[in-house]
């Protein structure tokens, strides 16, 4: 499984990668997690608020800091 937080470095995008990185860990996941703060690699995902989330190419989430619980139902579903 491949994720991915959009995100430009404000204090949002980087409060849903933690978040992310933390849900991961604690599911004992084999995901890759990455941040993406290229804006033109944003842009291609037509997402319309940051930070947005990717899991396996499908924008799951924009313009919202989820809590980990949210986290967790959208990567195990």
């Amino acid at each position: 499984m491949e994720i991915k937080v959009l995100g430009t470095g404000c204090a949002n995008c980087k409060t849903l990668l933690s978040r992310v990185e933390q849900v991961v860990a604690e599911l004992n996941s084999d995901a890759t997690v990455t941040k993406v703060d290229d804006i033109l690699k944003i842009i291609e995902y037509g997402v319309r608020g940051l930070p947005a989330l990717v899991v396996d190419e499908k924008v799951l989430s924009t313009g919202k800091v989820l809590s980990k619980d949210e986290i967790e139902q959208l990567i195990t579903q």
